[in-house]
């Protein structure tokens, strides 16, 4: 990748609002230009999606996430991508890993509740012929999500009591 389509994406890394205008002003570039580059790096699949990023705590709808660690013995001929593209294509899965480790795979999955990421795991994931085992970790809260830390630093520091 070249030096300005790398620019381009660590900007909207940074905020993806970002007009290709602005883009090109911060850069010191034709509009034009950041906006093909934007383009060809949407249609190549650089680029795939964005999003805001949410903190959950503070909106009134409950959710639970979780991330699941799945051993799995690979398939002859797809090795893990088989599972990970059945994985990733239940609307509970948020994200699907191929890690190194113990685990194989890491799956983020988001449900109303406890029991519904737990019928999800034993009724889904786990009914693959060739997981091995699962491990779930609940996520109890976020202190940073993509980059950017979910709570503003507030100014309470504590006062001194020594007498």
């Amino acid at each position: 990748m070249d030096k300005l389509g790398k620019e381009i994406l660590d900007i909207l890394n940074e905020d993806c609002r970002y007009s290709a205008e602005k883009i090109a002003v911060m850069l010191g570039e034709e509009e034009q230009t950041v906006a093909a580059r934007i383009k060809e790096m949407e249609e190549a699949g650089v680029i795939v999606k964005y999003m805001a990023i949410v903190n959950s705590e503070l909106i009134e709808e409950e959710t639970v996430e979780a991330l699941i660690e799945v051993k799995v013995t690979p398939q002859r001929g797809q090795g893990f991508d088989g599972l990970a593209e059945r994985v990733s294509s239940h609307k509970e899965v948020k994200g699907v890993y191929l890690m190194s480790g113990a685990y194989d795979l890491a799956v983020f999955v988001e449900g109303k509740s406890l029991r519904s990421i737990s019928r999800f795991v034993s009724e889904k994931i786990s009914t693959f012929d060739c997981v091995i085992s699962t491990a779930t970790h609940f996520i109890l809260k976020k202190y940073k999500i993509e980059g950017t830390v979910t709570k503003k630093q507030e100014d309470t520091m504590r006062l001194s009591v020594q007498p």
